[in-house]
């Protein structure tokens, strides 16, 4: 295929990210060579709300960054996102020495040299060392620059290719132990359900019991009791809360389940949830066993909700 054409079938993968879920978190790195020039390209990615990009380049290869901007945005929807571009150059025109640098230098340690009476003459080898003084010629990079535009397109493409594979790789990780946690908080919400259904008879006859203490010798109106025996039973009542928690882990299973760039999707599911279970807490029918039991497995719903939540912040 020639280049050109190559590139272009690149470009277009990068343009078309995959439907898989990912994480946030991965390195990859990746090389490309040709016409002289050896580009390397390394990224780096963790959590974060938002997409926060910061590409690295070398001195003179600035007019690299937008296109390099674009193909990672057109992959990577959220999290804090490093890229750094290094080169190498082979040939005669590998080393090149500023010389407009190195005179700036040399005229700054001799005026020092007079100023303070230093006999000692400037290390050439030191100078060499300093910031901008060995480079790429500037006309080599200019000759060269859509050469190397082109290599360096190809090798970010590579190395972000690599580095969904290995945020695919860590999603499919969370993605097992979200579903382990989900089963469990259905599990556990079964559990309050049952113990619901047990407490009523005993929470009405609660009731009546406080109801003939509070009135002493008097009358019972059957009437009464059993309108505020329904009052409280609706204060009570957790059944919608368990309905809606059970809804939101069908959403949640299915969006896991299907959906790329499924985050901020889930990260709602979540407050939902945790909403439900807070309500549910404060429904508890006070402290008899039955209320004692499901306020603790209301306190585990909660725990494994938190936990769940804790690893969707890392999901793209």
């Amino acid at each position: 295929m020639p280049a050109a054409k190559a590139h272009s079938a690149s470009a277009s993968a990068a343009q078309a990210p995959s439907k898989a879920l990912r994480s946030m978190t991965g390195y990859s790195q990746a090389q490309a060579a040709g016409h002289g020039w050896t580009i390397r390209i390394s990224i780096r990615s963790v959590n974060h709300r938002f997409l926060d990009l910061h590409v690295r380049l070398p001195e003179g290869f600035e007019a690299l960054e937008p296109r390099m901007r674009q193909t990672v945005r057109d992959r990577i929807r959220r999290g804090h996102v490093d890229v750094t571009l290094r080169y190498e150059l082979s040939g005669p025109a590998a080393v090149g020495v500023n010389r407009d640098v190195a005179a700036g230098y040399l005229q700054a340690a001799n005026t020092l040299r007079e100023q303070f009476g230093i006999r000692t003459e400037p290390d050439l080898a030191a100078i060499l060392r300093l910031p901008g003084v060995i480079g790429p010629p500037a006309a080599s990079l200019d000759s060269d620059l859509s050469q190397v535009e082109e290599l360096a397109g190809q090798c970010l493409i590579e190395a972000l290719g690599k580095l969904d594979r290995m945020r695919e790789e860590e999603a499919a990780a969370l993605r097992s132990d979200i579903a382990g946690r989900l089963v469990e908080v259905a599990n556990l919400a079964s559990r309050v359900r049952v113990l619901a259904e047990r407490a009523r008879p005993a929470f009405a006859k609660r009731l009546e019991a406080r109801l003939k203490e509070l009135l002493g010798e008097s009358v019972l109106d059957p009437a009464r009791l059993a309108q505020e025996a329904a009052v409280a039973a609706e204060r009570g009542d957790v059944s919608e809360e368990l309905a809606r928690l059970a809804s939101h882990v069908r959403q949640f299973e299915s969006i896991l389940a299907a959906s790329a760039d499924a985050g901020k999707k889930l990260d709602f599911l979540l407050q939902e949830m945790q909403r439900e279970a807070n309500t549910l807490l404060s429904k508890t029918p006070g402290t008899e066993s039955e209320g004692l039991q499901m306020t603790e497995l209301g306190l585990e719903i909660k725990s494994e909700i938190e936990k769940i939540r804790e690893q969707v912040q890392n999901i793209e």
